[in-house]
């Protein structure tokens, strides 16, 4: 039986939604494992909605999480606050700075941020009730935020000052090059640094596939 992997994304776009990159090789890799996945997004509006070809703000311009995660998925997504923790048995995070933004306030307030409500539920309930979780890129430092009482080892990365901020939250972030990934075994969480080592589209695929590979075999 294949396993039902739950993938959240925070919008569409590297600089205020899911990093486009991570999330279609990871949508990618699942669906070549074998994977039955679901999408999922957090039913509220972007922190800000930033012009990719300008690089700015557009100030007057609102978009919704949940609607623009959509056009990633190909189709209609599922709100988190509607989705069910016992009908996944895993869970799987891209990164860009939607997930610092949108699913958190990393992106604003670092260690001292707030995780969305649905977000931390829903992580919360699948570390519960035992499965796995997998995040890219920046996206770990949610899994820092929520767990980071109880030890959570991570990897963002190899940089000092994102090492010293994840450790602020009582994770032990492990540094590692773009091709790692770090297994917590004692928490069930996989993470591999993504774009936040990678400096090309060609060095992003050795370490999402490994962390899906892992995350499906565990």
């Amino acid at each position: 039986m294949s396993k039902r992997v739950a993938v959240i994304l925070s919008g569409a776009g590297v600089f205020d939604g899911a990093e486009l990159h991570e999330s279609v090789l990871c949508l990618l890799a699942l669906d070549r494992i074998g994977a039955e996945v679901t999408v999922l997004a957090p039913d509220t509006d972007q922190a800000h909605v930033i012009n990719h070809q300008a690089g700015q703000p557009e100030a007057t311009e609102t978009r919704s999480v949940l609607k623009e995660s959509a056009r990633v998925a190909r189709g209609p997504v599922t709100a988190l606050d509607q989705a069910q923790c016992s009908d996944f048995d895993a869970v799987l995070m891209p990164g860009g700075f939607g997930a610092a933004k949108n699913l958190c306030t990393w992106a604003f307030d670092g260690a001292n941020c707030s995780v969305n409500p649905d977000v931390e539920a829903f992580l919360r309930g699948m570390h519960a009730q035992g499965s796995w979780i997998g995040a890219c890129c920046i996206a770990p430092v949610i899994v820092a935020k929520i767990f980071g009482e109880q030890g959570v080892e991570v990897t963002i990365g190899q940089g000092d000052a994102e090492h010293a901020e994840v450790e602020k939250t009582g994770a032990k972030h492990i540094k590692m090059n773009v091709r790692g990934v770090h297994r917590d075994a004692t928490m069930r969480v996989l993470t591999t640094p993504a774009y936040m080592e990678a400096q090309r589209i060609a060095e992003l695929p050795e370490g999402i596939n490994e962390l899906v590979r892992q995350l499906m075999e565990a």
